[in-house]
């Protein structure tokens, strides 16, 4: 199949959409398929376009052999609010031009990562007039949170709310099929108005072989000093608006008096200055950037417990992909999330799911599983079990290339159609061409 993947974030990222966008790529390229993608620069998380890339420049490259064009896009340096609106109808805009040459390709399915909705106009237009089926796969339900956010103001009956939504519904409709990363988040595009016919759960994956239990101490407890009895609690990830990574300081701080308790918070964002500033006099914590990717085994094993801070009001409208790692390198977890969230029927079997933005109880997790390794070795187990039975990209992938062949084999029936009706005109033309030539040569012989 000729597949087009449309979207914000894409490799050389290695946190976030970028990171599973890139591995979806790798994977349809990996059975066979033609991809091409159609991206931004690099600049997440950091929010900085990363060295080696301009902002305001397009360019076209190849990515372990995938033909990849990016286009220009505004980078705030602190997004929110109109700031990060302009910066997604930036990217919709600028990359209309490059949508158009790669129609020449003529994908036969074309794909959008959300975020951005704002890119759906431009590519259901395009699939329409070259006769591609089109799939809509969110990864954030991005007019939500930016209204729960507080990142566009609002009530739920404004004007500038109900536009929005209108929008969002509209767009919805129109794909072939959306997917989302959880079922929760599923049901929710089913109730923006998504038939659920065409409504499909498409989780985010690790690769268990790559991300998997130590038998022996990560090489970061000697790299940060942390004596082999100490129990050490990692955040690793983006540190954003949505994820609440605030709460994590104040969690270091009330149990600053444990010298046997270590925190580890690594990643980059908006909210890391914060963070950095507010660990920086706490002896217990220890804030690193992003580390390379082939260090990230050892940077998950380096937890006994992982924690998932998140802010109450985005509890349902994102499926941290951060979990995934988590879970499979075999090691509790701590999520903050409200009961019948599809975060929280995870964690409840592989860790302790304790109550958005209540610091207390996170604190009071923590202390629990730090006394308790038999607990935290059970739950581990639990967790790195879950990752194995339902988390593998072998079996994700291919429900997405199942999905995408009977999207493709619609196409391929309607061109045979065609052309079958063009091989039967033609036909006809020649039996009267050439029934028309033998009457015209009896003619001939009789006069």
């Amino acid at each position: 199949m000729r597949i087009l993947i449309y979207g914000l974030n894409f490799a050389p990222e290695v946190a976030g959409v970028g990171k599973y966008t890139a591995e979806m790529v790798d994977q349809l390229v990996a059975r066979g398929h033609d991809v091409r993608v159609v991206c931004a620069p690099p600049y997440y998380p950091q929010w900085r376009v990363q060295d080696g890339y301009r902002a305001w420049r397009y360019r076209r490259e190849s990515w372990h052999g995938v033909p990849v064009s990016r286009a220009p896009l505004w980078v705030p340096s602190k997004p929110g609010g109109l700031k990060r609106i302009v910066h997604l109808a930036s990217f919709a805009l600028m990359s209309l031009p490059v949508l158009v040459r790669e129609a020449r390709w003529r994908p036969q399915a074309a794909m959008l990562i959300a975020p951005t909705l704002f890119c759906a106009p431009g590519l259901l237009t395009v699939a329409r007039l070259i006769g591609a089926k089109t799939w809509l796969h969110i990864q954030d339900f991005e007019v939500d949170a930016a209204f729960d956010l507080g990142l566009l103001q609002g009530g739920a009956g404004s004007r500038v709310a109900n536009l929005a939504r209108a929008f969002e519904r509209a767009v919805l409709r129109r794909f072939d099929v959306v997917s989302s990363i959880s079922p929760r988040m599923v049901e929710r595009a089913v109730d923006k108005g998504v038939e659920p016919a065409r409504a499909v759960s498409l989780p985010n994956w690790v690769d268990t072989h790559a991300i998997f239990p130590l038998p022996q101490p990560s090489v970061y407890r000697a790299k940060l000093g942390i004596p082999l009895d100490h129990t050490v609690v990692l955040y690793s990830g983006s540190m954003g608006a949505k994820q609440g990574i605030e709460i994590l300081a104040d969690v270091a701080a009330a149990l600053a008096a444990r010298p046997d308790i270590s925190f580890v918070f690594c990643g980059d964002g908006a909210g890391k200055a914060d963070l950095e500033a507010r660990c920086a006099p706490l002896p217990n914590c220890h804030v690193l950037p992003l580390q390379p990717t082939a260090m990230l085994n050892e940077l998950l094993n380096v937890a006994d417990i992982h924690v998932l801070p998140q802010r109450n009001d985005a509890a349902d409208l994102v499926m941290p992909s951060k979990l995934t790692g988590m879970l499979a390198s075999g090691r509790a977890v701590v999520a903050m999330a409200r009961p019948g969230t599809s975060l929280a029927d995870v964690v409840a079997e592989t860790g302790i799911v304790v109550p958005p933005e209540d610091g207390a109880a996170l604190a009071s997790a923590i202390v629990a599983l730090a006394a308790d390794p038999a607990r935290r070795a059970t739950l581990g187990q639990a967790a790195r079990h879950y990752a194995q039975r339902m988390l593998s990209p072998h079996a994700i992938i291919g429900a997405l290339e199942a999905r995408l062949a009977g999207l493709v084999g619609a196409i391929v029936g309607e061109e045979a159609v065609v052309a079958a009706q063009a091989s039967a005109q033609a036909s006809a033309q020649e039996r009267a061409e050439a029934k028309g030539a033998a009457l015209s040569e009896v003619e001939h012989r009789d006069a």
